[in-house]
């Protein structure tokens, strides 16, 4: 399988060279993304900016997509990255959406994604967003407590409509190897394993559910295909007996996320080729059976087919010593990109791919910070770094910046403009959102005077 080489970067350094050389170009020493030189970018748009290759985002979806069994679905986890050129970019593609909101779902729609492929997740999901689900007829609502299934239940009967559900699972055994684990232990995400039997005695007898399917979700950041198997193996047990108690086949089984790509040094590539041979033969040993013939599997990605394809860019603003310590401050920071402060679930702070994007072709180093403009000691996109020297004036690019991104950082914090959002396709670069305003903070505000 093209393109799914496994080696290991021992250094910051080779990481970011490992990722240059599968997704972006250089030129003069100058970083391009999709043909396009970071020194066009920031002319026409300006810094600080995202830009997403869609390209690469479009190479990844078929990557996976050849790795995966014919019988395996995918549905783009919207919350990674919400931007709707890439969402059109997926649907075009043959993915369908998982969602966690309504606004997610008006995205989802917006981008032409069929109402059928959109799937709606997450433990707090009101009234109104229920009632929005069932009025565009969504492929399934994922169902994560007794008091959710009673509402929808209530809102369905009242519709006099079937609402499709699956029930999100919380299994009893914890995956090893992953990033955020969510099984075996106590969560808000879904139903234990062990209260199953007790809520489907509620449930079964009501007309207006229809349970259709059963979502797992143990974990993210997973690189190790060999757990993401044991996972998927686990799964099909909770599945056999959720179809006993239901008394026919399921017709989904929702196996989440959780496939990682390399942040870090020292961190291997999940493994595509060994994954699609541990695919294959599951797929042959459930074929040998009756009981899982019509299922349909389903994968919800979100880091592994938008990180590689999104580049975080800021400009040098000034350069300082201080007690000994060198430091770049920059025109972005946390406020863009809380991911790479290290401040959106890492315990140990550690490093994003990070370069000097108009000095690629330098040889010389020195230790530096790289620090953004609020006044928090968190806004810190790189600590101890070896990097090209510095002046003002340069870019500074932090990788794997397509997912969790801009959308899961604090915009508002300081009353910052908010990044230009640009998209690369066949060597054209667009603008796809406008850079925030300093008046974007007194708009929606009310004088109560």
């Amino acid at each position: 399988m093209a393109g799914v080489t496994t080696t290991t970067p021992a250094t910051q350094t080779d990481h970011v060279a490992d990722l240059i050389a599968r997704h972006f170009g250089v030129s003069a020493g100058q970083l391009q993304v999709g043909g396009v030189a970071i020194s066009e970018l920031v002319r026409q748009f300006g810094s600080p900016l995202y830009v997403y290759d869609l390209d690469v985002a479009r190479r990844q979806y078929q990557l996976l997509r050849q790795t995966l069994p014919p019988r395996f679905d995918i549905c783009f986890s919207v919350k990674a990255n919400p931007n709707q050129a890439l969402l059109r970019t997926f649907v075009g593609q043959g993915s369908g959406l998982e969602i966690a909101s309504s606004g997610e779902l008006h995205q989802a729609l917006a981008a032409g994604c069929p109402a059928h492929k959109i799937l709606f997740a997450g433990p707090g999901k009101t009234e109104q967003e229920l009632e929005l689900a069932l009025a565009q007829q969504i492929g399934e609502i994922h169902v994560e407590s007794r008091t959710e299934a009673r509402r929808l239940a209530r809102l369905a009967e009242l519709k006099h409509t079937r609402a499709r559900i699956s029930l999100r699972v919380n299994p009893a055994a914890a995956v090893e190897g992953g990033g955020m684990r969510m099984g075996a232990k106590a969560v808000p995400f879904g139903i234990d394993e062990d209260q199953l039997d007790d809520l489907l005695d509620e449930l079964l007898p009501i007309p207006a559910l229809e349970i259709v399917g059963l979502h797992l979700f143990v974990g993210t950041q997973i690189l190790d295909h060999e757990q993401l198997l044991k996972q998927y193996r686990a799964g099909l047990e909770i599945a056999r007996h959720l179809q006993q108690r239901l008394g026919r086949p399921l017709q989904t089984i929702d196996l989440g996320g959780g496939l990682g790509v390399p942040y870090f040094a020292h961190e291997t590539r999940l493994d595509l080729c060994q994954l699609q041979v541990g695919l294959r033969a599951w797929m042959e040993e459930i074929a040998r059976g009756a009981e899982f013939s019509e299922v349909r599997f389903v994968l919800e990605p979100g880091r592994f087919l938008a990180a590689e394809m999104g580049l975080y860019v800021t400009q040098v603003t000034d350069v300082k010593t201080s007690r000994g310590k060198k430091f770049a401050i920059v025109d972005g920071g946390m406020h863009h990109h809380l991911a790479a402060s290290g401040n959106l679930g890492q315990t140990i702070k550690r490093n994003y791919p990070v370069a000097v994007l108009n000095k690629l072709d330098c040889v010389t180093t020195e230790t530096i910070d790289v620090v953004g403009p609020l006044c928090t000691p968190l806004d810190v996109l790189a600590r101890g770094l070896e990097l090209p020297p510095i002046e003002i004036g340069d870019w500074i690019g932090v990788f794997q910046s397509g997912a969790y991104g801009r959308s899961a950082s604090p915009l508002g914090f300081l009353s910052r403009q908010a990044p230009v959002e640009v998209v690369v396709e066949r060597g054209v670069a667009r603008l796809s959102r406008k850079r925030g305003t300093d008046h974007d903070y007194l708009a929606d505000q009310l004088l109560c005077d």
